[in-house]
């Protein structure tokens, strides 16, 4: 595995974790009511952290392999949509707009899984727990929608 392109792809995955520090869930998170199965806080910084090195190593193998190009769209693609989730949820605190960018960051996790495993094992090993970690993510993020009707995205178009 190329190191170089390893930090790349970290640096990327950096990026998307950003968003965590940028728009932290802080005390309005915490008033929301959630399901009992919610992970404890300490979870999510432990989860993302392995989750972004496993995609970053899943992302450096891959990359120098011939016949990688649906492979790298779908890592593109999957950060993309996981560095915009957090600042909509979070953010502008809209629950029910996050839904359709966790559908599509998990397509997208699923395209990736497939695309990685087709080109390397360990590749696409790397992106099953992402895969399962997204999964109850999006299932979170629908409880919360639903447990929290009234709570109305913030409108920063007044301002």
């Amino acid at each position: 595995m190329d190191i170089l392109l390893f930090l790349l792809f970290l640096a990327a995955c950096c990026g998307a974790a950003a968003t965590g520090a940028m728009f932290p869930p802080g005390p309005w998170y915490r008033g929301l009511n959630k399901p009992a199965w919610t992970p404890p806080d300490w979870v999510f910084p432990v989860a993302w952290t392995s989750i972004y090195l496993l995609i970053a190593f899943a992302g450096a193998r891959v990359a120098v392999l011939d016949g990688n190009a649906y492979a790298m769209v779908f890592w593109s693609i999957q950060i993309a949509f996981n560095t915009l989730w957090t600042p909509v949820f979070f953010g502008l605190r809209g629950l029910r707009k996050a839904l359709p960018i966790m559908a599509a960051l998990w397509v997208a996790v699923l395209g990736a899984t497939i695309t990685h495993w087709q080109l390397d094992t360990w590749a696409g090993l790397a992106f099953v727990p992402y895969l399962a970690w997204v999964t109850v993510a999006a299932a979170l993020n629908l409880s919360v929608a639903r447990l929290n009707p009234d709570q109305e995205a913030l409108d920063l178009s007044q301002g």
